[in-house]
């Protein structure tokens, strides 16, 4: 699908810094190769997983994880990640942040993207819900609205760290 030049214009988001500064930044804040399949922290990203399940079932928009989204809470749980141009911005896979009525909000943008969502972490000065799709995509649910992070679990680490994003809606099916 091509996007329109107002679409285009809208979404200037910078290339994503080299894999080797992402590397550099996600190691500098306590991860490594093969974090995630270390028990201690499967069983953590479990225990937040099912605590984000029996919230939003509670507000009657019931969520449900799949392999993906367990991978990717367990290898970087327990972990904060500051935002180098603007380090006071920190990103946390954590699944179990949310306010009332998110649920609701994150099935809304599911219907509008096409695919299942669930979140996997949230960013800690702006409360925004960071999502995962079924198909490996990005997206983060702010106040001001849904933004798209990235196709795939670099892209939205990189915006993540840079601060970038997209209007969600130019991926609304």
């Amino acid at each position: 699908m091509r996007r329109s030049k107002a679409a285009e214009a809208r979404n200037t988001m910078r290339p994503p810094p080299p894999r080797e500064e992402l590397d550099a930044w996600l190691r500098a804040n306590g991860w490594y190769p093969g974090r995630g399949s270390e028990p201690e922290n499967t069983a953590e990203a479990e225990r937040l997983i099912a605590v984000r399940v029996r919230g939003s079932a509670g507000q009657g928009f019931p969520l449900e994880p799949w392999d993906e989204v367990r991978r990717f809470v367990s290898s970087y749980v327990g972990l904060e990640f500051p935002m180098p141009l603007a380090p006071e911005r920190r990103f946390r896979a954590d699944p179990t942040f949310g306010y009332e009525g998110d649920a609701e909000l994150v099935v809304e943008l599911a219907r509008n993207v096409g695919q299942r969502l669930f979140p996997v972490g949230w960013e800690t000065s702006e409360n925004g819900i960071v999502l995962l799709d079924d198909t490996g995509r990005f997206f983060y649910l702010h106040h001001t609205g849904p933004y798209f992070l990235g196709g795939d679990e670099i892209q939205a680490l990189s915006s993540l760290m840079t601060g970038d994003q997209e209007d969600a809606e130019d991926h609304f099916v």
